[in-house]
């Protein structure tokens, strides 16, 4: 659809300020989500500092990080009901500054940790420890499942479906610019902040027994001093993005409106759904369309199951690269965390160009996309871990095209759930699409904190790969959907009203036969 028949009957100063809030609202939704982000991933560059201080292991990381991931899903969904129920700047607002707490309170966690305890250090204090970070992280993914519900109802309210692909994966790129701009920030305060304790001799013999390194040998000693030179670092990781987190809450609560209307201007043509005045807002006709829609759209069940494949990749790479390629690739915590930068920079550019494929090859079916990009994925996770011995600069572009691939799925799945659920349930279809993601993602941090610990880094991969085809395949069974689920509103909709004039005319007659009495 071309841009002028997407303004049909609109003055010139009513699209000038249509476009002036679609910008807006893509801009300020964008930056809002990234900063999501931003206290979300700084947990992965923490965790090396964590196993080297208190040597928590990486099937406790993995607990939390599942559990947490459990939670998130589960939170999304929920809020996917309220979203599409209020309004979604203040709740997107509230979500961030609750994050923001929560950040700072898991920087407190020995302080907490000890006051519970009154050790600070020995078997009780650390497992008090793990069970603190395990709250702080699981209500940090509680709150952080309130960020996306509102940008999934917000976005269809400003963008044509024509348009949603593309532009919806220019502002999916907030997620990339977040974590990328975390573990940047956070590897770099890892590497130039907290207390220099490498002069002691027993820091260093507790960092070697954590980590299971000989301070005789050459490199393993750099590690250790490495994290001697920058003792408790880690909690400056929460902190610092917990207070951009909260100057993010205020951007987005005077940043945002909710929809069109409420600036004063008209739905686009060709987003609406078919109800009227009078059915808005009924719950039986809100039930009966949320039915038809979501719970019995054959499409919206295929993209949840492969968000599930999707998720193990994405959260296996993002979760767990920086501790992979420092036990693994023997890379320092500064230079992994470069290289997760360098991955999410890649993921950017591929979910750009996933976004564009869609709308200009692919005519708007976003699952075909998504095929192409899961192929391309395994293909070069394969070249990744089956070819070890390349140079380590050619080792981070093979895996930095892997998530160039691997990002597209995950933006496009939550522009076709849009779509496809439509405008008026778009919140609830991406909030069920998003605990299976999680599901996804829970399986994946179990599964790679347990895999690691017994079977080693490459396993892991093979395990990868191997759910990478599985994705691949279930985005073939959708081949041939549709682009969107408009059509199948409108003869919803279109179905009630018949219904609505036949009760009515049956009425009328029955009123009549009784006045003719």
């Amino acid at each position: 659809m071309s841009k002028e028949n997407i303004f049909e009957g609109w003055d010139k100063q009513t699209i000038k300020k249509y476009q002036h809030w679609q910008l807006r609202t893509i801009i300020v939704s964008m930056i809002g989500y990234a900063i999501y982000y931003f206290v979300r991933k700084n947990f992965s560059i923490a965790m090396p500092g964590l196993t080297a201080q208190y040597g928590i292991s990486n099937t406790s990381f993995g607990i939390v990080i599942g559990i947490g991931s459990l939670v998130y899903g589960l939170s999304r969904f929920i809020n996917g009901f309220i979203v599409d129920r209020f309004s979604a700047r203040v709740i997107m607002a509230i979500g961030l500054l609750l994050c923001a707490l929560s950040n700072l309170a898991f920087g407190f966690g020995v302080n907490i940790s000890g006051f519970i305890t009154g050790v600070d250090a020995g078997p009780d204090f650390i497992n008090m420890l793990v069970m603190v970070m395990a709250v702080t992280i699981i209500c940090n993914q509680l709150f952080q499942g309130v960020g996306y519900p509102p940008c999934a109802r917000l976005l269809p309210c400003w963008i044509h479906p024509s348009q949603l692909a593309t532009k919806m994966s220019i502002w999916n790129t907030s997620h990339s610019i977040g974590a990328a701009l975390a573990v940047v920030v956070c590897g770099y305060i890892m590497g130039t902040m907290g207390t220099d304790l490498s002069s002691d001799h027993n820091i260093i013999a507790r960092i070697a027994a954590n980590l299971n390194l000989d301070p005789s040998n050459e490199d393993h000693l750099k590690t250790i001093m490495g994290y001697a030179q920058h003792w408790d670092a880690w909690k400056y990781c929460f902190w610092i993005p917990a207070g951009i987190a909260l100057c993010g809450a205020l951007w987005l609560y005077f940043g945002l409106r909710d929809d069109p209307r409420s600036v004063g201007l008209p739905e686009l043509p060709g987003t609406k759904t078919g109800v009227s005045e009078k059915a808005e807002g009924k719950p039986a006709s809100r039930k009966q369309f949320l039915k038809i829609m979501v719970w019995t759209n054959r499409w919206i069940w295929t993209l949840c199951i492969a968000n599930i494949f999707v998720y193990v990749m994405r959260m296996g790479i993002l979760d767990w690269g920086p501790k992979f390629l420092t036990e693994a690739r023997n890379m320092s915590i500064e230079d992994a965390a470069w290289s997760v930068g360098v991955f999410e920079i890649f993921a950017i550019v591929g979910t750009i160009g996933a976004g564009w494929a869609t709308d200009h090859i692919f005519k708007g079916k976003a699952h075909r996309m998504c095929l192409v990009c899961m192929v391309c994925a395994v293909i070069f996770m394969s070249a990744f871990i089956f070819m070890p011995g390349l140079p380590v600069i050619v080792s981070i572009i093979i895996l930095a095209m892997a998530g160039f691939f691997i990002y597209g799925p995950q933006a496009l799945i939550g522009i076709a759930s849009a779509n496809h659920a439509t405008k008026e349930a778009s919140a609830t279809a991406n909030g069920l699409a998003g605990i299976f993601g999680y599901v996804g993602s829970f399986l994946s941090a179990i599964g790679i904190g347990i895999v690691a610990d017994h079977w080693g880094w490459n396993m892991v991969f093979y395990i990868i790969i191997a759910v990478g085809c599985l994705g691949a395949v279930t985005f073939l069974t959708m081949w041939l959907a549709p682009r969107d689920g408009y059509e199948r509103s409108n003869k919803f909709y279109a179905s009630l009203e018949a219904e609505a004039r036949n009760v009515n005319k049956i009425e009328g007659n029955v009123t009549n036969d009784d006045a003719d009495i």
